[in-house]
């Protein structure tokens, strides 16, 4: 068999096409994990559920509110979860995610309602999120979290 210089040039840039294509395709993935990953969040808040929150956070997590309040992984999920008030709806709209090796920035437009317990009052949020996840292991989890009020 005779091999060319025009057939080494075309295999070389057939090989070098697949190896360009395996990242984009674990990106794809990354941002498919992620995706999923803040759904689970966003279902979890509206449910107040401890135990999905804890498992969906970072032992490191910085919770930062509109307020400016920061809170802690503890912090957080205790006042998530203390009853005070519940969600009605939240909605994550238009939202991006950009995955950077072993960190996922993910952006969106958040709208929400609660009802607060002690006087049946409603409240609606308009937010906009700034959330960044950490591949730890095999999963993604809630590393930071910012909220500016819109």
């Amino acid at each position: 068999m005779t091999i060319n210089r025009r057939d080494l040039c075309l295999s070389t840039l057939a090989v070098s096409a697949l190896a360009f294509a395996r990242p984009a395709l674990a990106a794809s993935a990354d941002e498919e994990a992620v995706a999923k990953r803040v759904e689970a969040f966003r279902l979890a808040q509206i449910a107040a559920d401890p135990k999905a929150l804890g498992a969906l956070c970072a032992e490191e997590l910085s919770y930062s509110h509109s307020s400016g309040k920061v809170e802690d992984k503890a912090t957080f999920i205790a006042n998530a979860t203390d009853g005070k008030s519940k969600f009605l709806s939240i909605e994550y709209k238009d939202p991006t995610i950009k995955v950077v090796g072993p960190t996922a920035i993910v952006r969106f437009h958040w709208l929400g309602e609660q009802e607060m317990a002690a006087d049946g009052k409603k409240v609606s949020t308009n937010l906009h999120i700034l959330m960044n996840w950490q591949k730890q292991g095999d999963e993604w989890k809630l590393l930071s979290r910012a909220a500016t009020k819109l």
